[in-house]
Parts: C-alpha cells; sequence; structure tokens
C-alpha cells in the first residue's frame, strides 16, 4: 500500500500530538512541584524494536538519550499486556540517577507493536545529599540504582519497588505518586495508538522512519565536507580536578558524519561523568538544531552521524562512576564543543555560546518530622547569532523547564524569594548582543542543606565572529551581615536567616560591535 506526503505528514503529526497528551496527563497527575510546575520530564514513543518514532517538545537531555538506549533495555524482558518496566540506571538506559523512566508495551489485537514511555526527574532518590545531585564519588552515593525491572507484570504489581523507595528516598509518598503519573502518562500514549490496526501501524512507522532519515541526510549534506575540531573545558568535577577538557573533531563527509571525542580527558574524581547515552544526547540535539522545524522526530534522523568517545572518558564513562551533573553540566559544554566546531563550516548558521550550564539549586530539610527536597534549574543568556541578539532569562540547549513559580514555593518549602530579575549587562557585546542571564535569590528560614552544581564560574561563555564573552556566573551566601562567595559545586549547610544568591551568566555575542 503506498503512502503519500499528505499521509506521512498527518501521521507525524499525529504522533506528536499523542506525546504532547502524554505530558499533559503526567502534568496534571504529578504531585511535586518539580514535575508538576517546572515539567521536569519527557514523553516519547517507539517501534517494537525501541526505534524512537517519536516525541514531544519536552526536555532534549532525556529525549536524546532514550533514542540512544531504548533498543537496549527492550529485549531484557518477554513483554504481556499490563507490563510496566521501571529503571534509571545510567548504564542501562538512564541518564542520572533522578531521572526515572518509565516503560509499557503497546498491544494491539495481541500483537505487540510499540511502546510508550515517560522519563521524569524526581527532587530526590536516596543517597547521601538530599536532592541526590551532590558532590559524590561513587553511584551508589548518589542514590537508589534500579536497574530494568517489573513494577507491573502482566497488570499485577510487585511491591518490591515500591518497597524499595519507601526505605530508601526522601519524602517517598510525593515519589510515588510522581512515579504513578509516569505510568498513567505511558497508558495513554498505548489508549491512543491503539486506534491504530497493528499491520497500518508498522507500516506508517516505516514510512516515517524512512522519511525521517532522508531529513537528516539532507541536513548533513549542507555542511561542507572536512574536519572541524574544537574543545572547551568544565572548570572542575568538585574535588579540585579541572579544568577538564572536552575534545571533538567533527568530520563531515556527504550525507554522514563522525563525532570523534578522542584527546578528551579522562573521567573525572567527582560528579561530571557522562554515560555514552547522555553524550549522544548532547550530539543529536546539535544536528537536530541543523534541521528543518517540520522534521519528523524519530531516532531515524540521527542514522548517519556516528559517535566515538574511548572508553573511560568522561563522555563515555565506566560503569560505576557517579554522574549526577553529567548529564546536567557536562551535556551543556558538548554542546558548546560541537557548536564550535561547527562554526568553522558554516558560521553564519551557528550561535555564540549560552550560559553553559543549569545551575542546579537543590535545598533540603526536614520540617515537622516530614523530609522535604527542592529542586531547581536557573535560566541564564543564550548566544547571538547572525541576524539577532540572544534571549535573555531562558534555559537553553540541553534543557527545556519552566522556573519554580514564586507562590508555589514558597507555599510548600521554608524558603522565600528576596531577588528575581534579569541580569543587566551580563550578555556579551557585538553586532548582535548574547542574551542577559537572571539573578534568582532565597531566604532560608530554618536550618537546611544546599547543594550546588554550576559552571561558567571562572570560564566564560564565548562569541562568535569577534563578539565578546558573556559574563560569568556568580554563586553567594549572605550570613552575618555579609556576602561570601560560594563553590561552583559542593555542599553546604544553611542556617536561618541566611540568603542565596545565584547570577547566572550571559550568552557569547556575535559580530564586532
Amino acid at each position: 500500500m503506498s503512502i503519500d506526503a499528505v499521509e506521512i505528514s498527518l501521521f507525524a503529526h499525529r504522533l506528536a500530538a499523542i506525546c504532547e497528551e502524554m505530558g499533559a496527563v503526567l502534568k496534571r497527575s504529578a504531585i511535586s512541584p518539580n514535575i508538576r510546575d517546572r515539567e521536569d520530564f519527557s514523553c516519547a514513543l517507539f517501534d517494537e524494536k525501541g526505534e524512537l518514532i517519536s516525541q514531544a517538545a519536552h526536555i532534549p537531555v532525556h529525549l536524546g538519550s532514550m533514542a540512544f538506549a531504548m533498543s537496549g533495555v527492550i529485549p531484557l524482558f518477554e513483554w504481556k499486556p499490563g507490563d510496566v518496566v521501571v529503571f534509571n540506571d545510567p548504564f542501562l538506559g538512564g541518564t542520572h540517577l533522578p531521572d526515572i523512566t518509565v516503560v509499557a508495551p503497546v498491544f494491539i489485537d495481541g500483537e505487540l507493536v510499540a511502546f510508550s514511555a515517560a522519563r521524569a526527574h524526581h527532587a530526590d532518590i536516596g543517597g547521601v545529599s538530599p536532592g541526590s545531585m551532590g558532590v559524590e564519588i561513587r553511584l551508589e552515593d548518589e542514590g537508589v540504582i534500579i536497574s530494568p525491572c517489573y513494577w507491573f507484570e502482566a497488570g499485577i504489581e510487585d511491591m518490591k519497588l515500591p518497597h524499595l523507595f519507601y526505605e530508601s528516598v526522601r519524602a517517598p509518598a510525593e515519589r510515588m505518586g510522581d512515579l504513578s503519573a509516569q505510568r498513567a502518562a505511558a497508558l495513554r500514549g498505548g489508549e491512543r495508538l491503539n486506534d491504530y490496526k497493528a499491520e497500518k501501524l508498522r507500516e506508517m512507522f516505516a514510512a516515517l522512519i524512512s522519511v525521517s532519515e532522508g531529513y537528516g541526510r539532507a541536513a548533513l549534506s549542507s555542511i561542507p565536507d572536512g574536519n572541524y575540531a574544537f574543545e572547551d573545558f568544565l572548570e572542575d568535577d568538585g574535588f579540585g580536578s579541572g579544568p577538564l577538557v572536552i575534545r571533538a573533531d567533527v568530520q563531515v563527509r556527504g550525507e554522514s558524519a563522525i563525532v570523534d571525542f578522542t584527546g578528551t580527558v579522562l573521567q573525572s574524581k567527582g560528579p561530571v561523568n557522562c554515560p555514552l547515552a547522555v553524550t549522544a544526547a548532547s550530539v543529536f540535539y546539535v544536528f537536530r538544531c541543523l534541521m528543518p522545524e517540520h522534521t519528523p522526530q524519530t531516532a531515524a534522523v540521527f542514522h548517519p552521524i556516528s559517535i566515538r568517545a574511548p572508553q573511560g572518558c568522561l563522555v563515555n564513562a565506566g560503569r560505576g562512576a557517579p554522574v549526577a551533573a553529567g548529564n546536567v553540566e557536562t551535556s551543556q559544554r558538548i554542546v558548546d564543543v560541537l557548536l564550535g566546531a561547527l562554526a568553522k563550516a558554516i558560521p553564519d548558521r551557528v550561535p555564540a555560546a549560552a550560559q553553559g550550564t543549569m545551575n542546579n539549586v537543590i535545598f533540603g530539610g526536614t520540617t515537622n518530622g516530614e523530609a522535604w527536597v527542592y529542586y531547581e534549574t536557573l535560566a541564564g543568556g543564550m548566544g547571538a547569532f547572525n541576524g539577532g541578539e540572544g534571549l535573555s532569562a531562558v534555559q537553553c540547549h540541553m534543557t527545556n523547564t519552566k522556573n519554580s513559580s514564586i507562590e508555589v514555593l514558597e507555599m510548600h518549602y521554608p524558603l522565600r524569594i528576596s531577588t528575581y530579575a534579569v541580569r543587566d549587562g551580563s550578555g556579551g557585546k557585538g553586532a548582535f548582543d548574547g542574551g542577559d542571564g537572571l539573578v534568582r535569590e532565597w531566604s532560608v528560614l530554618k536550618d537546611c542543606n544546599l547543594s550546588l552544581l554550576t559552571e561558567r564560574r571562572s570560564s566564560q561563555p564565548y562569541g562568535l565572529a569577534g563578539g565578546k564573552v558573556g559574563k560569568r556566573g556568580v554563586n553567594s551566601l549572605w550570613r552575618n551581615g555579609e556576602w561570601r562567595a560560594l563553590a561552583a559545586k559542593g555542599s553546604f549547610e544553611l542556617k536561618r536567616g541566611d540568603r542565596i544568591k545565584i547570577e547566572t551568566p550571559g550568552g557569547g555575542g556575535f559580530g564586532s560591535a
């Protein structure tokens, strides 16, 4: 049966709408502000082999890593109707431990035809530090490791997972509520796919994969053949090691490309290491940005791209390495490196560096005997480009979350927002200025713990074509009547009356002023 362009376009948009609806179910059903309000989650659909066939416009680092890793998870099970599988193991399909993935198979007339998945960042998954994103040296110290396992098997709940949560994580009822919301989202995706017959769905999947691969090859063919190398660095790993160099050589030949990370520093003691899935997500994101907006969101657009990363280096860390910041900070720097390389090939299409960090802030403590954890990433400046200024105070590149509203934050946690403003003048100057960062300041009402995972505190986001660098970020603590500097990464004990101020970096400028 032939499938015309109109039919395949309508089908692609239909699948995207299903993924958006899954996200709406998750948002409306979740309990934690991190998922319900910040929308730190992603939803996607896969074919029966684990090939990504659609995704919503959620979190790039979630979606790219799922596209890379799901095919390795699916063969581990004999799938049945009613199954629900859960995992967060960074080296078996995950990213970092707070990101938990819920997967449900989709059966139509008794045939396995697809998978529906929802990945969400939980505010805590156990471990040494509240929020599970402290500066640790072992993966097991970062939290509970969940290798792919049944939560429901043939519709019957296996209570081992709920028991694990209630024994190991902070605020377990909130965690289980969020996990149940993810299950509801995954099941909704399966319900919507049941509008199709199994044979028709497989036929449409195959056609969509073929079409989207063509978009990927066309995007690569628009880049001049050549080798384009660039390097940048992470400032430190939280234990004094740094700078940590990330180097990439982008080799473009016709309709294919190889991204070679040879020359990147070895994996680190601290939690800035990347599983290969996160590195792949960062690479895929950069090339996806070169494709037309209407490109179908399947993994096939990335088939012409190969990744080489030496085993044991920072961007292909070995099992057991701490990875909490690899997902959120190192992924951002990989994007900076690839954009820097591609700027040599297509300078008019590549922006200057964005803020280059997610500015992870995690508060945690106990109130009236109940544990609480608040997690947030902070927006900053986006890099300028040839033809326009960078946006100010926005989430950039590998993250796409909203902020925590002041009202929700103050209602749930013993914190108050003292300042929330654009950091005027922090973007790099140029013919087109980089976007400005922001300033966010919290007043602490009760003793608690603070963890920070931030970057661009000593280095600065680069400009391009003569544009100036953006301003570096600043972390500060107010105590005993004076401001003092806080390290870019670390855990700190806070006292009632303290204030924490984060000034996020600006983006780089483009072109000479």
